[in-house]
């Protein structure tokens, strides 16, 4: 009787997980130990899958060790990794468990860029192989028994979770195996076996009748609702896998309803109800007849059958002769209570015991894309603060610069070179001078051209595949089902254009630097150039050393000192600023593991007002205090000017002092922005090359789904018949005559989409309707195991299952009856042939032609 239903593992195809992941850890982490970590766990990881899914399973605790294990990875990576169709593709190609294809169709498979997918069709195996596992254990030990329950719970939550999940995980139409209709209805399957184990297990244990009798009832109730979910789904009867589970549903329906009759009479005789004890055994006996009719190929049930049968005999005659106890009608009875010691097993992370996370050290994506976010948020405020500072640094330069201060206080000779211009002169030596300006100036247009190219190839690849895209689209029209290019490359497009407009911006700012070397170019010159060259540049004018000492002078030079000290807070102020560091990882992660998510931008805020709320005041007290000092400076300027003799020597050799000053600092501040401007293009080289990769491995997943899908088609148009459905001539039809001879199909046979198997019945109701339904003659029992219903050969037994073609040499081919020799001199049959058609060689008045096919 111990008949039980396992379920077939999914087949995947080989995917490469590692060169993908790999790509994308050495493109988010900096080289060192914790990428080299990342990248032997994707390694592992790879391995991991390949003798999860990649090698045929042994029916052991062992291959379900691995199948967990490889199920929680996932889990615990899908949070860490960024997969999309348009950021970390991996395309995972999965077939039909139960729909095994044609020959030349081949079977139906589904192929998604999606993690969720994966975990479903692993969980699915899970699943699969837990049922298998169980359906070998040993039932007649103890130990047998406890697995057997345990696995078959695991198998039932496994199918209840996809059932639960499978949708909002795939985001479209998923194949049959793990449509909700099904999983659900092989849940309820697993269930019903794993109540049927304990229902064994308290019978070996000979625990009272009363509970055997619930436990039967409670199998039996299972049973029946995996039979009605298994028949009346619309899909679920064209798999000739659950056309041979239909009769073994119906069956241990019938067999767990006559266990609980059988046990509850044995309760009823405890408590002398005899006709009570009679009339459930005969409902018993009519159960078990209806499996052994129907059913006996599948299930044997000859031992409950003898046991039920004694029982009943022994039952009857000592009503008959003793007690002549009314025996009531079944629908009279009592009902049988129900006890379920069964329950689906919670799917929870992690599932193995012995699971321990390859990637326990990487931060989830949220908690990447929060960090992200937070360092944007400090660099801008770390920007802002330092462009403020040196904003009024360059203010405070310009006004020096046009008071030519300090070389006015410096040049009160008026015929030597000011030491302050001596310095900035040996200053733009030491940087280079006009050379490393132009070679810089020079380099720009080159690094911009590269970036250009990298972006423009970036998208032509999207433009290419999207092209590509839209024609299939347009030839195959519904048909072609996979998510339109268009709409996924999005992100990707507005991505690109965002990177056009910092090219665009870029270009602008570097004619604005060009612009103002040559402005500056001429006196950059002049500073280069040795020191007897700069003095004779400069105009002489009559000597001022009358001011040398005076109570303005030292003012002034007071006043310059002040801003030079203001100068070098600033300096380091910025230096604290750049250097302060915090590491919010901890943060994120403890408000993801207590909310399920993270309010980036309040943590963010709060921190960053912590930490850069005092560096503001330090900054806008050095403005005011700069401020303060350069309208002091301009006032006592003004004094000095007066008291300063003046000529047009001086004045002409003033202008020349300012505008060696001034090109001083724009030389310095062209020459930060020039190498400021070339790294800005070669980080975003880097930056566009990551982008060219994204391009590249999306286009080519999506190159990977289109040869999948195109193949998949081929196949469906394949499958498709080539013509419409004709009718057969009436002369060919079959009229009458004798039934072909030969084995009768099995009743795993019967069973189709158009015509459902009967549910089963209810306890009252007479079990014969259990049985599907029969068209034509009644079989007698099958001798053998059948099959599809072939031709037979009447005398060749050894043969009968073998497919022929049609032969009109064969006499007795699909019950054509064989047709004796007609002796020489007897007349020929009388019958008028059809017009325009020779008459048959052979025949009989009696017996019209058979069909050339069979006829099913």
């Amino acid at each position: 009787m111990a008949t039980f239903i396992s379920v077939p593992l999914k087949k995947s195809s080989e995917v490469d997980v590692v060169k993908p992941l790999s790509k994308f850890v050495s493109a988010t982490y900096p080289a060192g130990d914790e990428q080299a970590e990342y990248l032997r766990a994707v390694e592992e990881l790879g391995r991991l899958r390949k003798s999860a899914v990649g090698r045929p399973l042994d029916k052991h605790d062992g291959a379900l060790e691995g199948l967990l294990r490889y199920y929680d990875q996932l889990c615990a990576i899908e949070p860490k990794f960024p997969f999309s169709e348009n950021q970390l593709c991996l395309t995972f190609t999965w077939k039909d468990a139960f729909d095994k294809g044609s020959l030349f169709g081949g079977s139906v498979k589904l192929a998604l860029a999606s993690l969720g997918y994966e975990k479903t069709c692993v969980l699915f195996n899970v699943g699969a192989l837990a049922s298998q596992i169980a359906s070998e254990q040993n039932l007649d030990s103890d130990e047998g028994l406890k697995s057997a329950a345990k696995f078959y719970q695991l198998a039932s939550g496994a199918f209840g979770h996809i059932k639960d999940t499978v949708l909002s995980a795939l985001n479209r139409e998923p194949t049959m195996d793990i449509s909700p209709d099904t999983v659900g209805t092989l849940s309820q399957i697993m269930l019903a076996q794993a109540q049927e184990v304990f229902f064994i297990k308290a019978t070996s244990d000979k625990m009272k009748d009363a509970v055997i009798a619930k436990l039967a009832n409670q199998a039996a109730d299972f049973y029946g609702d995996a039979f009605k979910q298994c028949q009346y789904k619309e899909n679920l009867p064209k798999y000739f896998y659950f056309q041979e589970v239909l009769p073994v549903l119906a069956a241990k329906h019938c067999i767990m309803q006559a266990s609980a009759e059988y046990h509850q009479a044995a309760v009823a005789k405890q408590h002398k109800k005899f006709g009570e004890e009679i009339s459930r055994l005969q409902h018993a006996a009519e159960l078990v007849k209806t499996v052994a009719s129907r059913y006996d190929e599948y299930i044997n049930v000859k031992d409950l059958s003898d046991k039920i049968s004694r029982a009943l005999t022994a039952a009857k005659k000592d009503n008959d002769f003793i007690y002549h106890d009314r025996v009531p009608e079944v629908k009279d009875l009592d009902q049988i209570g129900k006890a379920s010691l069964v329950k689906p097993t919670v799917i929870q992370v992690p599932m193995s015991q012995k699971f321990t996370d390859l990637f326990e050290k990487m931060v989830p994506m949220a908690v990447q894309q929060a960090l992200s976010a937070y360092n944007q948020r400090k660099a801008d405020i770390v920007n802002r603060l330092i462009g403020t500072m040196r904003e009024a640094t360059n203010l405070c330069n310009g006004v020096l610069a046009s008071l030519n201060l300090p070389a006015a206080l410096e040049d009160l000779s008026g015929d030597s070179v000011p030491q302050s211009i001596l310095e900035k002169s040996r200053a733009v030596v030491q940087q280079g001078g006009l050379q490393s300006i132009e070679q810089l100036i020079k380099e720009l247009p080159e690094l911009l051209q590269r970036n250009r190219e990298i972006l423009d190839e970036s998208l032509k690849m999207l433009d290419d595949e999207e092209s590509t895209d839209s024609e299939l689209r347009a030839k195959f029209s519904q048909r072609w089902s996979r998510t339109p290019s268009g709409d996924l490359y999005k992100p990707l497009r507005a991505e690109g254009t965002n990177y056009r407009n910092v090219l665009d911006k870029a270009v602008q700012a570097d004619q604005v630097v060009r612009e103002r070397y040559n402005a500056h170019c001429d006196m950059i010159a002049l500073l280069c150039k040795p020191e007897v060259e700069l003095s004779a540049a400069i105009p002489s004018a009559n000597p001022a050393k009358t001011l040398q000492g005076s109570e303005v002078v030292n003012v002034l030079r007071g006043q310059l000192a002040q801003l030079d000290q203001v100068k070098k807070e600033r300096e380091q102020l910025e230096s604290d600023i750049k250097s302060m560091q915090l590491d919010m990882s901890s943060k994120f992660l403890t408000a993801l593991a207590q909310d399920g998510a993270i309010d980036e931008e309040a943590l963010s805020v709060t921190e960053l007002d912590s930490i850069y709320g005092g560096y503001t005041q330090k900054v806008q007290q050095s403005l005011r205090t700069q401020e303060e000092v350069l309208g002091n400076v301009q006032t006592s300027h003004q004094e000095f000017s007066r008291l300063k003799e003046s000529n047009a020597e001086a004045s002409s050799r003033e202008e020349v002092l300012k505008k060696l000053a001034s090109a001083h600092d724009s030389y310095v501040e062209i020459s930060n922005n020039l190498r400021e401007g070339t790294k800005f293009y070669n980080d975003l080289t880097e930056i566009l090359l990551k982008f060219q990769n994204k391009c590249s491995d999306i286009v080519f997943a999506r190159k990977t789904e289109r040869d999948e899908l195109l193949k998949e088609l081929q196949q469906s148009i394949a499958r498709e018949p080539s013509a419409p459905s004709f009718t057969v001539p009436s002369y060919q039809a079959n009229t009458g005559g004798v039934a072909p001879s030969g084995p009768t199909p099995a009743p795993r046979t019967v069973p189709a989409a158009s015509t459902p198997v009967s549910a089963p019945p209810p306890a009252s109701a007479p079990p014969p309707s259990m049985a599907p339904p029969h068209v034509g003659p009644t079989p007698g029992p099958p001798t053998q195991a059948q099959g599809p219903p072939y031709p037979t050969y009447q005398g060749y037994p050894g043969y009968f299952q073998m497919p022929v073609a049609y032969n009109p040499y064969s006499y007795g081919q699909y019950a054509m009856p064989y047709v004796p020799y007609q002796a020489p001199g007897q007349p020929p049959y009388s019958g008028a042939a059809p017009p325009q058609q020779p008459p048959y060689p052979y025949g009989h008045p009696q017996q019209p032609q058979q069909p050339y096919y069979p006829q099913q």
